[in-house]
């Protein structure tokens, strides 16, 4: 859902969805084995403008920030959007080099139930406060030069992906 999001609101040619080979900030345990994680958001992702990835994994980067500085030594005329949810951040503060992503590329987050306002007065988002762009300007922020960022505000899925996780584990 908020792949086909990004796509028709930020006016994206494409999205690419990077399937992580490992969280930090989460044991190895609470995520499912790599290939399944794969295998069902290719399931999900119908639209042939989404491609489901493991270039983290190709890469050899475990985090985020690793992860842009070789996209953008790789594809130096291409201007990149990390697209996240609100409960990442609510987090980011946690992540490695995470005032280098928003500095870097633009930021489109999507709101997730119950993280809105904890994500909104959050660190990052009170630190990056004055390069946040109105809602009705997603559009521009793929040609707006960093930092720049942009809430989205959605229909709320209650769906996580540890529920996707039990009910996987509960069919086998």
């Amino acid at each position: 859902m908020i792949a086909e999001l990004a796509l028709k609101r930020l006016g994206l040619h494409r999205v690419w969805w990077l399937v992580s080979p490992q969280n930090p900030l989460k044991s190895a345990d609470e995520m499912a084995p790599m290939k399944t994680r794969v295998a069902q958001a290719k399931a999900i992702a119908t639209d042939p403008r989404i491609e489901v990835t493991t270039l983290e994994a190709d890469l050899g980067t475990r985090y985020t920030a690793d992860t842009i500085r070789v996209l953008r030594k790789r594809f130096p005329g291409t201007r990149f959007v990390w697209v996240m949810g609100a409960d990442n951040l609510a987090q980011m503060p946690a992540w490695r080099d995470w005032s280098y992503i928003l500095n870097t590329v633009g930021v489109a987050v999507f709101d997730r139930p119950t993280y809105s306002l904890k994500a909104l007065s959050g660190r990052t988002a009170r630190r990056f406060a004055r390069f946040r762009l109105p809602e009705r300007k997603a559009g521009l922020l793929a040609r707006h030069r960093p930092p720049a960022w942009v809430f989205h505000h959605t229909l709320l899925n209650p769906v996580s992906a540890t529920q996707i996780r039990q009910r996987a584990r509960n069919k086998s």
